[in-house]
């Protein structure tokens, strides 16, 4: 029984990975690294900005210091916010299956963004108020695939005075992802992992362990889940 629901964000609601990846190589490249589509793809989607960078700069031989990376995480989040301001992209029937689940189960965001990007999104959105727990890049000392996010996630969902879920188990929340790094650190955590086929194809997700993979966001409501994982 699902007792919970879990959304990552970046490629799940919110269509700006092009953007993050755009943003990444071009600070990458001020500082002497090249960064190509395919390696983001391959190596860095799902990492949060400080794994990223910090990834980047050591396989370059460069300094990957905390002072250093936090510099480039602020440069990054400063460009973010001007093209977020410009209007960002949603995946299409987005905010209806986030607030259709929010209805019925409690709902959490659990991503790799910096915790203001997720908010102005979901202000954007109309649907901050439906979001009980928010875990953010700012929250975890390791990224996706490593399970620590969804593990904070678990810990603020069952503390929630309005989730009331003191006793929430991992196997009852579903987590709905979209990269390789996010259904392995889902599953993991001892979570039910449902992917979206918005970054990678169904093979790739269905190998990265995935209960099941959607073509996108439109199948996923309320009496679906219910159905689907009763």
């Amino acid at each position: 029984m699902i007792r919970a629901v879990i959304f990552d964000f970046n490629g799940v609601l919110v269509d700006d990975e092009h953007v993050h990846f755009t943003l990444l190589r071009e600070i990458l490249a001020e500082e002497g690294i090249a960064l190509s589509e395919a390696q983001y793809l391959e190596r860095y989607l799902g990492y949060d900005d400080r794994g990223c960078f910090e990834t980047a700069l050591g396989e370059a031989g460069q300094d990957a210091g905390r002072g250093r990376v936090e510099a480039l995480i602020t440069r990054k989040a400063e460009r973010y916010a001007t093209v977020a301001e410009t209007g960002l992209r949603f995946f299409p029937a987005a905010a209806d299956s986030l607030s259709a689940l929010a209805q019925r189960w409690p709902l959490a965001i659990c991503s790799g963004a910096l915790r203001p990007e997720i908010e102005f999104a979901l202000e954007r959105m109309r649907l901050r108020s439906q979001v009980l727990a928010i875990v953010s890049a700012e929250d975890t000392n390791r990224c996706k695939p490593d399970p620590e996010g969804y593990h904070l996630a678990l810990a603020a969902l069952r503390a929630h005075p309005v989730a009331r879920l003191p006793g929430l188990e991992a196997r009852e929340c579903l987590v709905v992802e979209d990269s390789l790094a996010g259904v392995a650190s889902a599953k993991a955590a001892g979570m039910r992992a449902v992917a979206v086929a918005h970054t990678y194809n169904a093979k790739e997700l269905e190998e990265a362990g995935a209960d099941i993979v959607l073509p996108g966001l439109l199948p996923l409501t309320p009496d679906w889940v219910e159905a689907y994982f009763s």
